[in-house]
């Protein structure tokens, strides 16, 4: 159990910033009116999402394997969950899975488009709101404590 939280804890480290690179990226490529490139844009933003969706399947083995957060919800109910239990057992797998969805909508689009504005529109659009979300709902205390 100790390693697949490690692996979580540690991989969400590279999953971010190879995310971050992706948006940045992204918002760069709109901005500069560049062109869309196999090489660079779209392997970036592919590895931010495989990075990203391996972190939510690592995550869900920890949460079902993990006491925390399906036992704290059996035992006290929603109602008796104190906001950094809420946060463990709730808000974090929730809204991470919402974060990867948005992020594999963006990979999606991308991919419908031949301009090369619209292709990194699509990617700084929905992988930037999947980056902020997830950013939301790290237990920052858990995390780096």
């Amino acid at each position: 159990m100790e390693i697949v939280k490690n692996l979580h804890s540690y991989l969400a480290y590279v999953a971010l910033a190879i995310l971050f690179l992706a948006v940045a990226n992204a918002i760069m490529g709109l901005v500069g009116k560049k062109m869309f490139t196999m090489e660079k844009d779209l392997r970036l933003s592919l590895f931010a999402m495989i990075l990203i969706h391996t972190q939510l399947l690592v995550g869900l083995v920890l949460y079902f394997l993990s006491a925390k957060g399906l036992n704290a919800i059996q035992e006290l109910g929603m109602g008796g969950l104190n906001a950094a239990s809420r946060l463990i057992a709730v808000e974090h797998p929730f809204i991470n899975i919402i974060a990867v969805v948005l992020i594999t909508i963006g990979w999606s689009r991308h991919k419908k488009f031949m301009e090369a504005d619209k292709k990194f529109k699509s990617i700084a659009m929905f992988y930037g709101l999947g980056l902020v979300l997830v950013l939301s709902r790290i237990p920052w205390n858990a995390w780096l404590g």
